[in-house]
Protein backbone atom coordinates (compact mmCIF):
# COMPACT_ATOMS: atom_id res chain seq x y z
CA UNK A 1 0.00 0.00 0.00
CA UNK A 2 2.87 2.21 0.89
CA UNK A 3 4.42 2.08 -2.17
CA UNK A 4 0.99 2.38 -4.05
CA UNK A 5 0.80 5.77 -3.27
CA UNK A 6 4.20 6.96 -2.88
CA UNK A 7 4.18 6.02 -6.56
CA UNK A 8 1.06 8.34 -7.03
CA UNK A 9 2.33 11.16 -5.17
CA UNK A 10 5.47 10.64 -6.30
CA UNK A 11 4.25 11.70 -10.24
CA UNK A 12 1.95 14.58 -8.63
CA UNK A 13 4.88 16.11 -7.07
CA UNK A 14 7.15 16.02 -10.32
CA UNK A 15 4.16 17.88 -11.97
CA UNK A 16 3.74 20.57 -9.68
CA UNK A 17 7.52 20.60 -8.36
CA UNK A 18 9.48 20.68 -11.76
CA UNK A 19 7.38 22.78 -13.84
CA UNK A 20 4.15 25.24 -11.71
CA UNK A 21 6.45 25.58 -8.54
CA UNK A 22 9.36 27.29 -10.29
CA UNK A 23 6.90 29.68 -12.19
CA UNK A 24 5.49 30.25 -9.03
CA UNK A 25 8.23 31.25 -7.12
CA UNK A 26 10.80 32.61 -9.38
CA UNK A 27 8.14 34.48 -11.29
CA UNK A 28 6.26 35.79 -7.83
CA UNK A 29 9.77 36.59 -6.61
CA UNK A 30 11.28 38.32 -9.71
CA UNK A 31 7.49 40.65 -9.41
CA UNK A 32 8.09 41.53 -5.94
CA UNK A 33 11.70 42.11 -6.23
CA UNK A 34 10.94 44.66 -9.14
CA UNK A 35 7.69 46.04 -7.43
CA UNK A 36 9.46 47.02 -3.98
CA UNK A 37 12.75 48.11 -6.07
CA UNK A 38 15.07 45.45 -4.48
CA UNK A 39 13.68 45.64 -1.09
CA UNK A 40 15.48 42.85 0.17
CA UNK A 41 18.88 45.14 -0.58
CA UNK A 42 17.46 48.37 0.19
CA UNK A 43 16.14 47.44 3.46
CA UNK A 44 18.50 44.47 4.57
CA UNK A 45 20.48 47.05 7.06
CA UNK A 46 17.42 48.31 8.08
CA UNK A 47 15.81 44.58 8.92
CA UNK A 48 19.36 43.41 10.63
CA UNK A 49 19.13 46.38 13.24
CA UNK A 50 15.65 45.49 13.41
CA UNK A 51 16.33 42.01 14.24
CA UNK A 52 19.70 42.68 16.23
CA UNK A 53 19.54 45.97 17.62
CA UNK A 54 17.48 45.22 20.70
CA UNK A 55 18.73 41.76 20.79
CA UNK A 56 16.99 39.43 24.18
CA UNK A 57 15.96 36.10 24.94
CA UNK A 58 13.29 37.26 27.05
CA UNK A 59 10.84 39.00 25.00
CA UNK A 60 8.25 38.62 27.99
CA UNK A 61 4.32 37.93 28.07
CA UNK A 62 2.81 39.67 25.45
CA UNK A 63 -0.81 40.86 25.91
CA UNK A 64 -2.93 40.06 22.87
CA UNK A 65 0.32 39.15 20.54
CA UNK A 66 3.96 38.85 20.37
CA UNK A 67 6.92 40.66 20.49
CA UNK A 68 8.72 41.15 16.94
CA UNK A 69 11.44 39.04 18.00
CA UNK A 70 9.17 36.54 18.83
CA UNK A 71 7.00 36.74 15.69
CA UNK A 72 10.74 36.27 13.73
CA UNK A 73 11.39 33.32 16.52
CA UNK A 74 8.31 31.20 16.03
CA UNK A 75 8.77 31.73 12.29
CA UNK A 76 12.65 30.22 12.09
CA UNK A 77 11.28 27.91 14.83
CA UNK A 78 9.18 26.63 11.26
CA UNK A 79 11.40 27.78 8.72
CA UNK A 80 14.99 25.56 10.37
CA UNK A 81 14.01 22.43 9.92
CA UNK A 82 15.06 19.03 8.43
CA UNK A 83 14.95 21.12 5.18
CA UNK A 84 18.39 22.71 6.51
CA UNK A 85 20.15 19.72 7.25
CA UNK A 86 18.13 16.29 5.68
CA UNK A 87 16.64 18.41 2.75
CA UNK A 88 19.78 19.97 1.50
CA UNK A 89 21.64 16.97 1.82
CA UNK A 90 18.56 15.51 -0.41
CA UNK A 91 19.25 18.50 -2.78
CA UNK A 92 22.91 17.75 -3.61
CA UNK A 93 22.39 14.06 -3.86
CA UNK A 94 19.85 14.14 -6.37
CA UNK A 95 20.63 17.53 -8.34
CA UNK A 96 24.25 17.92 -7.75
CA UNK A 97 26.25 20.67 -5.84
CA UNK A 98 24.89 22.84 -7.91
CA UNK A 99 21.28 22.76 -6.46
CA UNK A 100 22.52 24.92 -3.83
CA UNK A 101 23.04 27.49 -5.95
CA UNK A 102 19.47 27.74 -7.22
CA UNK A 103 18.37 27.66 -3.70
CA UNK A 104 20.29 30.58 -2.86
CA UNK A 105 18.69 32.28 -5.93
CA UNK A 106 15.04 31.18 -4.70
CA UNK A 107 15.99 32.51 -1.27
CA UNK A 108 17.37 35.84 -2.77
CA UNK A 109 13.67 36.20 -4.59
CA UNK A 110 11.71 34.69 -2.17
CA UNK A 111 13.06 37.66 0.39
CA UNK A 112 10.82 39.83 -1.45
CA UNK A 113 7.98 37.35 -1.44
CA UNK A 114 8.18 36.69 2.25
CA UNK A 115 8.14 40.33 2.76
CA UNK A 116 5.19 40.73 1.12
CA UNK A 117 3.44 37.92 2.85
CA UNK A 118 4.82 39.15 6.60
CA UNK A 119 3.73 42.84 5.17
CA UNK A 120 0.00 41.84 4.32
CA UNK A 121 -0.98 39.91 7.11
CA UNK A 122 0.36 42.70 9.48
CA UNK A 123 -2.54 44.50 6.89
CA UNK A 124 -5.13 41.98 7.13
CA UNK A 125 -5.22 40.82 10.91
CA UNK A 126 -8.03 41.36 13.18
CA UNK A 127 -7.85 42.06 16.86
CA UNK A 128 -11.33 40.69 18.54
CA UNK A 129 -12.96 42.14 21.42
CA UNK A 130 -10.90 40.47 23.82
CA UNK A 131 -7.65 41.57 22.27
CA UNK A 132 -6.29 38.60 20.71
CA UNK A 133 -4.92 38.99 17.34
CA UNK A 134 -5.91 37.05 14.30
CA UNK A 135 -3.98 36.93 11.12
CA UNK A 136 -2.18 35.31 8.33
CA UNK A 137 -2.82 34.04 4.64
CA UNK A 138 -6.77 33.48 4.70
CA UNK A 139 -7.48 37.13 5.36
CA UNK A 140 -5.53 38.68 3.00
CA UNK A 141 -7.12 36.35 0.78
CA UNK A 142 -10.10 37.38 1.53
CA UNK A 143 -9.10 40.88 1.48
CA UNK A 144 -8.16 40.01 -2.42
CA UNK A 145 -10.78 38.81 -3.22
CA UNK A 146 -13.90 39.72 -1.30
CA UNK A 147 -16.46 37.34 -2.95
CA UNK A 148 -16.77 34.04 -3.18
CA UNK A 149 -13.55 32.92 -5.44
CA UNK A 150 -11.69 34.29 -1.68
CA UNK A 151 -13.52 32.27 0.05
CA UNK A 152 -12.55 29.10 -1.68
CA UNK A 153 -9.00 30.05 -1.40
CA UNK A 154 -9.48 30.95 2.12
CA UNK A 155 -11.36 27.45 2.74
CA UNK A 156 -8.98 25.86 0.76
CA UNK A 157 -5.22 27.55 2.00
CA UNK A 158 -6.76 26.22 5.37
CA UNK A 159 -7.58 22.71 5.06
CA UNK A 160 -4.58 22.21 3.07
CA UNK A 161 -2.12 23.97 5.65
CA UNK A 162 -4.12 21.98 8.79
CA UNK A 163 -2.73 18.43 6.63
CA UNK A 164 0.35 19.78 5.50
CA UNK A 165 1.87 21.57 8.73
CA UNK A 166 -0.01 20.42 11.42
CA UNK A 167 -0.10 16.40 10.38
CA UNK A 168 2.12 15.55 7.26
CA UNK A 169 4.88 18.04 8.33
CA UNK A 170 5.10 17.36 11.77
CA UNK A 171 5.56 13.45 10.43
CA UNK A 172 8.85 14.43 8.10
CA UNK A 173 9.92 15.98 11.06
CA UNK A 174 9.43 13.33 14.11
CA UNK A 175 10.25 10.59 11.19
CA UNK A 176 14.08 12.63 10.70
CA UNK A 177 14.27 12.61 14.55
CA UNK A 178 13.84 9.26 14.69
CA UNK A 179 16.24 7.99 12.05
CA UNK A 180 18.94 10.02 13.78
CA UNK A 181 18.90 9.10 16.86
CA UNK A 182 18.55 5.92 16.17
CA UNK A 183 21.68 5.67 13.86
CA UNK A 184 23.51 7.77 16.88
CA UNK A 185 22.43 6.18 19.96
CA UNK A 186 20.67 3.08 18.43
CA UNK A 187 17.52 3.77 20.36
CA UNK A 188 14.20 2.17 18.59
CA UNK A 189 12.22 5.26 16.11
CA UNK A 190 8.91 4.16 18.22
CA UNK A 191 10.35 5.20 21.72
CA UNK A 192 11.84 8.97 20.40
CA UNK A 193 8.19 9.07 18.50
CA UNK A 194 6.40 9.09 21.82
CA UNK A 195 9.09 10.95 23.75
CA UNK A 196 8.52 13.83 21.10
CA UNK A 197 4.86 13.38 20.89
CA UNK A 198 4.48 13.78 25.29
CA UNK A 199 6.93 16.72 25.10
CA UNK A 200 5.01 18.40 22.21
CA UNK A 201 1.80 17.99 23.77
CA UNK A 202 2.58 19.88 26.75
CA UNK A 203 3.87 22.92 24.58
CA UNK A 204 0.74 23.04 22.27
CA UNK A 205 -1.92 23.04 25.03
CA UNK A 206 0.68 25.96 26.62
CA UNK A 207 -0.94 27.93 23.66
CA UNK A 208 0.77 30.87 21.47
CA UNK A 209 2.33 32.22 24.64
CA UNK A 210 4.38 28.93 25.68
CA UNK A 211 5.28 28.56 22.21
CA UNK A 212 6.94 31.96 21.62
CA UNK A 213 8.75 31.37 24.98
CA UNK A 214 10.17 28.48 23.86
CA UNK A 215 11.03 29.32 20.62
CA UNK A 216 12.60 32.75 21.21
CA UNK A 217 15.43 30.98 23.69
CA UNK A 218 15.72 27.53 21.78
CA UNK A 219 16.23 29.56 17.87
CA UNK A 220 19.21 31.33 19.02
CA UNK A 221 20.57 28.46 20.93
CA UNK A 222 20.38 25.23 18.34
CA UNK A 223 21.36 27.89 15.20
CA UNK A 224 24.79 28.90 17.25
CA UNK A 225 25.46 25.03 18.46
CA UNK A 226 25.10 23.84 14.82
CA UNK A 227 26.96 26.92 13.20
CA UNK A 228 30.06 26.31 15.88
CA UNK A 229 30.20 22.83 14.99
CA UNK A 230 29.62 23.19 11.22
CA UNK A 231 32.44 26.03 11.67
CA UNK A 232 34.76 23.35 13.14
CA UNK A 233 33.99 20.90 10.46
CA UNK A 234 35.35 23.70 7.46
CA UNK A 235 38.32 24.45 9.38
CA UNK A 236 39.17 20.87 9.01
CA UNK A 237 38.56 20.54 5.81
CA UNK A 238 39.63 24.32 4.89
CA UNK A 239 41.72 23.58 2.11
CA UNK A 240 38.80 22.12 0.33
CA UNK A 241 36.84 24.84 0.81
CA UNK A 242 37.71 26.86 -2.62
CA UNK A 243 36.88 23.39 -4.64
CA UNK A 244 33.79 23.10 -2.54
CA UNK A 245 32.19 26.55 -4.19
CA UNK A 246 33.53 26.18 -7.12
CA UNK A 247 31.49 22.97 -7.56
CA UNK A 248 28.18 25.23 -6.59
CA UNK A 249 28.72 27.59 -9.26
CA UNK A 250 30.05 24.71 -12.05
CA UNK A 251 27.07 22.27 -11.58
CA UNK A 252 24.63 24.86 -11.30
CA UNK A 253 24.93 25.43 -14.76
CA UNK A 254 26.47 22.65 -16.15
CA UNK A 255 24.72 19.24 -14.25
CA UNK A 256 24.38 17.42 -17.19
CA UNK A 257 28.27 16.88 -16.12
CA UNK A 258 26.81 14.59 -13.20
CA UNK A 259 23.08 14.14 -13.82
CA UNK A 260 22.38 11.54 -17.22
CA UNK A 261 20.46 13.38 -19.82
CA UNK A 262 20.83 16.40 -22.06
CA UNK A 263 21.81 19.86 -20.77
CA UNK A 264 17.95 21.06 -20.52
CA UNK A 265 16.57 17.50 -17.95
CA UNK A 266 19.51 17.91 -15.91
CA UNK A 267 19.07 21.71 -15.40
CA UNK A 268 15.34 21.06 -14.61
CA UNK A 269 16.93 18.14 -12.28
CA UNK A 270 19.09 20.68 -10.34
CA UNK A 271 16.73 23.82 -10.36
CA UNK A 272 13.70 21.69 -9.32
CA UNK A 273 15.72 20.60 -6.40
CA UNK A 274 16.91 23.74 -5.51
CA UNK A 275 13.18 25.12 -5.96
CA UNK A 276 11.42 22.80 -3.83
CA UNK A 277 13.94 22.47 -0.73
CA UNK A 278 14.76 25.71 -0.78
CA UNK A 279 10.44 26.19 -0.39
CA UNK A 280 10.56 23.76 2.12
CA UNK A 281 13.63 25.09 3.70
CA UNK A 282 12.75 29.16 3.96
CA UNK A 283 8.82 28.50 3.24
CA UNK A 284 8.75 31.85 1.47
CA UNK A 285 5.61 31.53 -0.80
CA UNK A 286 4.30 29.05 1.01
CA UNK A 287 2.15 30.90 3.51
CA UNK A 288 3.26 29.38 6.84
CA UNK A 289 4.85 32.29 8.65
CA UNK A 290 3.05 34.61 7.74
CA UNK A 291 0.57 33.50 10.99
CA UNK A 292 3.37 34.26 13.21
CA UNK A 293 4.41 37.40 11.56
CA UNK A 294 0.82 38.77 11.79
CA UNK A 295 0.62 38.33 15.45
CA UNK A 296 4.00 41.29 15.76
CA UNK A 297 3.41 44.21 17.78
CA UNK A 298 4.94 46.90 15.45
CA UNK A 299 5.02 50.72 14.23
CA UNK A 300 3.63 49.69 10.82
CA UNK A 301 3.76 46.55 8.45
CA UNK A 302 6.45 46.79 6.52
CA UNK A 303 8.72 47.11 9.88
CA UNK A 304 7.68 43.53 10.29
CA UNK A 305 8.11 42.94 6.95
CA UNK A 306 11.76 43.68 6.79
CA UNK A 307 11.93 41.27 10.22
CA UNK A 308 10.61 38.52 8.03
CA UNK A 309 13.22 38.96 5.33
CA UNK A 310 15.95 38.55 8.18
CA UNK A 311 14.08 34.90 8.69
CA UNK A 312 14.64 33.82 5.40
CA UNK A 313 18.21 35.15 5.24
CA UNK A 314 19.19 33.42 8.00
CA UNK A 315 17.77 29.59 7.40
CA UNK A 316 19.31 29.95 3.81
CA UNK A 317 22.35 32.09 3.68
CA UNK A 318 23.41 30.91 6.83
CA UNK A 319 22.02 27.84 8.21
CA UNK A 320 21.39 25.75 4.95
CA UNK A 321 24.79 27.11 3.70
CA UNK A 322 26.73 25.95 6.46
CA UNK A 323 24.87 22.29 5.90
CA UNK A 324 25.74 22.28 2.04
CA UNK A 325 29.40 23.40 2.67
CA UNK A 326 29.84 20.57 5.29
CA UNK A 327 28.60 18.01 2.60
CA UNK A 328 30.28 19.14 -0.21
CA UNK A 329 33.58 19.82 1.14
CA UNK A 330 33.27 16.54 2.82
CA UNK A 331 31.80 13.96 0.26
CA UNK A 332 32.68 15.31 -2.80
CA UNK A 333 35.97 17.61 -2.30
CA UNK A 334 39.33 16.76 -2.25
CA UNK A 335 39.44 13.15 -0.74
CA UNK A 336 35.88 13.07 -0.02
CA UNK A 337 34.18 8.89 -0.37
CA UNK A 338 32.46 10.68 -3.70
CA UNK A 339 35.02 12.23 -5.05
CA UNK A 340 35.31 9.63 -7.50
CA UNK A 341 31.33 9.83 -8.45
CA UNK A 342 32.11 13.33 -10.15
CA UNK A 343 34.05 11.81 -13.02
CA UNK A 344 30.87 11.22 -15.05
CA UNK A 345 26.87 11.25 -14.89
CA UNK A 346 27.05 7.00 -14.80
CA UNK A 347 29.72 7.51 -11.81
CA UNK A 348 27.28 10.32 -10.02
CA UNK A 349 24.12 8.04 -10.52
CA UNK A 350 26.10 4.97 -8.84
CA UNK A 351 27.81 6.32 -5.90
CA UNK A 352 25.18 8.88 -5.05
CA UNK A 353 22.04 5.74 -5.44
CA UNK A 354 24.28 4.16 -2.63
CA UNK A 355 24.54 7.46 -0.27
CA UNK A 356 20.89 7.35 -1.10
CA UNK A 357 20.07 4.34 0.50
CA UNK A 358 21.70 5.86 3.80
CA UNK A 359 19.82 9.42 3.83
CA UNK A 360 16.53 7.29 5.34
CA UNK A 361 18.97 5.51 7.90
CA UNK A 362 21.50 8.30 8.60
CA UNK A 363 21.66 11.48 6.24
CA UNK A 364 24.25 12.57 4.01
CA UNK A 365 25.05 15.03 7.17
CA UNK A 366 25.75 12.72 9.58
CA UNK A 367 28.60 10.43 7.32
CA UNK A 368 30.01 14.33 6.14
CA UNK A 369 30.55 15.60 10.24
CA UNK A 370 32.01 11.98 11.40
CA UNK A 371 34.26 11.66 8.13
CA UNK A 372 35.89 14.56 8.72
CA UNK A 373 37.15 13.60 12.29
CA UNK A 374 39.58 10.72 13.22
CA UNK A 375 38.40 7.82 14.02
CA UNK A 376 39.43 8.02 17.42
CA UNK A 377 36.25 10.24 17.50
CA UNK A 378 33.83 7.51 16.78
CA UNK A 379 30.28 7.92 16.72
CA UNK A 380 31.06 11.94 17.53
CA UNK A 381 29.32 12.98 14.05
CA UNK A 382 25.92 10.93 14.45
CA UNK A 383 25.45 12.06 17.96
CA UNK A 384 26.04 15.66 17.08
CA UNK A 385 23.80 16.03 13.66
CA UNK A 386 21.35 14.01 15.82
CA UNK A 387 20.83 16.67 18.35
CA UNK A 388 21.02 19.51 15.95
CA UNK A 389 18.14 17.94 13.83
CA UNK A 390 16.55 17.07 16.88
CA UNK A 391 16.27 20.70 18.41
CA UNK A 392 15.64 22.18 14.70
CA UNK A 393 12.89 19.60 13.53
CA UNK A 394 11.70 19.54 17.09
CA UNK A 395 11.03 23.73 17.07
CA UNK A 396 9.41 23.26 13.75
CA UNK A 397 6.93 20.96 14.96
CA UNK A 398 5.64 23.48 17.71
CA UNK A 399 5.90 26.03 14.71
CA UNK A 400 3.72 24.28 12.14
CA UNK A 401 0.82 23.05 14.81
CA UNK A 402 0.15 26.56 15.91
CA UNK A 403 0.03 27.72 12.06
CA UNK A 404 -1.83 24.73 11.40
CA UNK A 405 -4.29 25.25 14.60
CA UNK A 406 -4.62 29.24 13.47
CA UNK A 407 -6.36 27.45 10.35
CA UNK A 408 -8.55 25.28 12.35
CA UNK A 409 -9.23 28.16 14.38
CA UNK A 410 -10.74 29.86 10.89
CA UNK A 411 -12.13 26.89 9.62
CA UNK A 412 -14.25 26.45 12.63
CA UNK A 413 -15.06 29.96 13.73
CA UNK A 414 -12.89 29.19 17.39
CA UNK A 415 -14.26 26.31 18.14
CA UNK A 416 -12.43 25.15 21.47
CA UNK A 417 -13.64 21.46 20.60
CA UNK A 418 -12.07 21.36 17.29
CA UNK A 419 -9.22 22.95 18.63
CA UNK A 420 -8.42 20.08 20.62
CA UNK A 421 -9.42 17.44 18.21
CA UNK A 422 -6.96 19.11 16.13
CA UNK A 423 -3.93 18.80 19.09
CA UNK A 424 -4.73 15.25 19.95
CA UNK A 425 -4.57 13.83 16.16
CA UNK A 426 -1.64 16.08 15.61
CA UNK A 427 -0.31 14.24 18.32
CA UNK A 428 -1.15 11.28 16.72
CA UNK A 429 1.03 12.24 13.56
CA UNK A 430 3.64 13.05 15.16
CA UNK A 431 4.02 9.52 16.63
CA UNK A 432 3.01 7.61 13.46
CA UNK A 433 5.87 9.89 11.85
CA UNK A 434 8.59 7.84 13.48
CA UNK A 435 7.33 4.42 12.12
CA UNK A 436 6.38 4.94 8.65
CA UNK A 437 8.75 5.23 5.58
CA UNK A 438 11.13 8.08 5.31
CA UNK A 439 10.55 8.46 1.08
CA UNK A 440 6.83 8.62 0.95
CA UNK A 441 6.39 11.05 3.94
CA UNK A 442 8.38 13.44 2.73
CA UNK A 443 6.43 13.16 -1.01
CA UNK A 444 3.29 13.36 1.29
CA UNK A 445 4.29 16.31 2.77
CA UNK A 446 6.06 18.17 -0.23
CA UNK A 447 2.47 17.45 -2.03
CA UNK A 448 0.32 19.39 0.79
CA UNK A 449 3.24 22.51 1.03
CA UNK A 450 2.80 22.91 -2.82
CA UNK A 451 -0.87 23.21 -2.36
CA UNK A 452 -0.86 25.56 -0.20
CA UNK A 453 1.82 27.62 -2.53
CA UNK A 454 -0.97 28.22 -5.37
CA UNK A 455 -3.71 30.01 -3.46
CA UNK A 456 -1.36 32.04 -1.35
CA UNK A 457 0.78 32.94 -4.16
CA UNK A 458 -2.60 34.16 -6.26
CA UNK A 459 -3.63 36.24 -3.06
CA UNK A 460 -0.20 37.66 -3.19
CA UNK A 461 -0.05 39.10 -6.83
CA UNK A 462 -3.73 40.22 -6.05
CA UNK A 463 -2.59 42.51 -3.96
CA UNK A 464 1.06 43.65 -4.42
CA UNK A 465 0.15 47.44 -4.77
CA UNK A 466 -0.13 47.53 -0.77
CA UNK A 467 2.94 45.91 -0.61
CA UNK A 468 4.65 48.25 -2.75
CA UNK A 469 3.03 51.04 -1.01
CA UNK A 470 4.46 49.92 1.92
CA UNK A 471 8.27 49.26 0.38
CA UNK A 472 8.97 52.69 -1.19
CA UNK A 473 6.49 54.90 1.36
CA UNK A 474 8.18 53.78 4.18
Amino acid sequence: MQETILSLVQKANGILADYILIILLVGTGLWFTIKTRFVQVRCFKEGMKAVFGNFSLRGGRQEGGLSSFQALATAIAAQVGTGNIVGASGAILIGGPGAIFWMWIIAFLGMATIYAEATLAQETRIIDKDGEVHGGPVYYMKKAFPNGFGTFLSVFFAIATTLALGFMGSMVQSNSIAESCNTAFGIEGWIVGLIIAVIAAFIFLGGIQRIASVTEKMVPFMAGIFLLGGLIVLIIRIKYIPETIGMIFRYAFTPNALIAGGIGYALKTAISQGAKRGLFSNEAGMGSTPHAHAMAKVAKPHDQGVVAMIGVFIDTFVVLTMTALVVISCLYAGDGVLNASLVSPEAYSAATSGVEALVSKTNAMQMAVTSAFPESFGNFGNIFVAVCLLFFAYSTIIGWNFFGKINVQYLTKNSKAATVIYSVIAIAFIFMGSLLSNDLVWELTDFFNYLMVLPNVIALIALWKIVAKNANNK
